[in-house]
């Protein structure tokens, strides 16, 4: 594969999220070209304008979490610019009356004072599965947070309140498309990513048996294999759900 591989990361989070997985990835594949990129803008449009004016003219695209509702956002927008597709601990859904007043509420604590780290740290057990916790693995998600900052987490909260059904999209996509669950993901469950491979026309999908929602810093050696199966699979070749 000749195109870069862009990396999306989750709402408060960094880079640091797929570096383990990156950092695999450029062992096992030292001629791939990666980027992480950024999201700092206040809708999911500005989001999409933001990378498709900053990242090469056609890469591959793997978003997570918010990442992954972005990802699905841009194919949508520019077809044309992406070779293939992952999305992992994300959802295809419209956002919840529930989900816009938790949104809101948040922003109301950042406005108020509060750190991203504070709203970091409330979440954790959300984040990653129990049994996968460590004093390392939590210091590392709430220094996401930190490192996010109260401002931009703010403007990803708004973000997350512009988002749209992106199921109808999905049909329409025709690049190779890897759905990857994870498990124990208490925030974007395994059906959720079954609805998604089900509408991507010859999409795959793979669970991550014992992960939570921040696969990637959970089991980087499972979702960097994954990937490497995704980044191998000949664009041309039509495969199956399984």
């Amino acid at each position: 594969m000749d195109e870069p591989l862009v990396l999306l990361p989750g709402m408060n989070c960094t880079e640091a999220l797929w570096c383990p997985v990156a950092d695999r990835l450029r062992v096992q594949r030292p001629g791939l070209t990666i980027r992480h990129a950024r999201l700092a803008e206040d809708s999911v449009d500005g989001c999409v304008a933001d990378l498709l004016g900053s990242l090469p003219e056609r890469f591959a695209l793997a978003g997570l979490s918010l990442g992954g509702i972005i990802a699905m956002a841009l194919v949508r927008t520019a077809p044309e610019r992406v070779s293939r597709l992952l999305l992992t601990s994300t959802n295809s859904r419209p956002p919840t009356t529930a989900q816009r007043e938790s949104w809101a509420r948040q922003r109301a604590e950042l406005a108020q004072g509060r750190t991203a780290k504070d709203l970091q740290r409330e979440l954790l057990p959300v984040l990653l599965h129990a049994p996968n916790r460590t004093p390392g693995l939590d210091e590392l998600v709430l220094t996401m947070g930190e490192e996010t900052g109260a401002d931009v987490l703010s403007r990803q909260l708004a973000t997350q309140a512009t988002r749209i059904d992106e199921r109808p999209g999905l049909q329409r996509i025709g690049v190779p498309t890897l759905v990857l669950a994870a498990a124990a993901d208490a925030l974007c469950p395994v059906d959720r990513h079954e609805e998604m491979a089900h509408l991507v026309p010859h999409s795959r999908m793979e669970v991550l048996e014992n992960v939570g929602h921040l696969a990637t810093l959970e089991a980087p050696d499972d979702v960097a294999a994954a990937v490497t199966r995704w980044l191998d699979l000949e664009p041309e070749r039509s495969w199956e759900s399984r």
